[in-house]
């Protein structure tokens, strides 16, 4: 559904990948990552404990500002920048929408997914220690107007765990990694979207 776009998660991983160098193994973990493939699970669920929404996929970046999250379950969407142009294609409405990166990810948490700022711009990180195998970190924006309210991100034995998000209406997202590949070498042409003829598009196109 073009409706729902999953940018409380998108924003934070993205931000994470200009970290730089750091005592802290998170900004170590991200300051050395160029690319990152894996498949994700992601829930959302409401303030009252509902799910939202249930979904999975597998997930593409590269930097600066390249990736594609490709939705499978329980339908098929399609988020990809290819560092200039930002497309979220739904292939069950037969719709597309687009628009200048730089706009979109300076308009929203998904600007994390930028680079285009350091961590330590926008975000406190403190570590809270383990529980059940995992070493977790929040995040907090340092920005209180912006539309995630807090973050929280897991590592087990030194890699990606999964990542946890609170938005401004107390919903929370929560994506887990599995199968990842640090650093693989990616197709760049994952990075370039393919729409079908007769795709409505929304937007003005490049």
């Amino acid at each position: 559904m073009i409706g729902f776009t999953p940018w409380r998660v998108l924003a934070i991983f993205g931000l994470l990948l200009p970290f730089v160098a750091s005592a802290d193994p998170v900004s170590d973990y991200f300051a050395g990552m160029e690319a990152f493939e894996a498949n994700f699970t992601q829930q959302v669920v409401d303030v009252n404990g509902e799910m939202l929404q249930d979904s999975s996929g597998e997930v593409w970046l590269s930097k600066p500002g390249r990736f594609r999250w490709d939705y499978r379950k329980p339908y098929q969407q399609l988020i990809v920048s290819d560092g200039k142009q930002l497309w979220n294609y739904d292939a069950d409405l037969e719709q597309a929408s687009v628009s200048p990166v730089n706009d979109t990810l300076t308009s929203t948490p998904a600007m994390l997914l930028s680079g285009l700022r350091p961590l330590a711009e926008v975000m406190d990180v403190h570590a809270l220690g383990r529980k059940n195998g995992l070493d977790w970190y929040r995040l907090e924006p340092k920005n209180r107007d912006a539309a995630v309210e807090a973050v929280r991100i897991a590592f087990r034995d030194g890699k990606l765990d999964s990542i946890e998000v609170r938005d401004s209406f107390d919903n929370r997202t929560r994506i887990r990694f599995s199968h990842i590949k640090l650093n693989p070498s990616i197709d760049p042409a994952l990075f370039h979207l393919e729409l079908p003829p007769g795709t409505d598009i929304i937007g003005k196109q490049p």
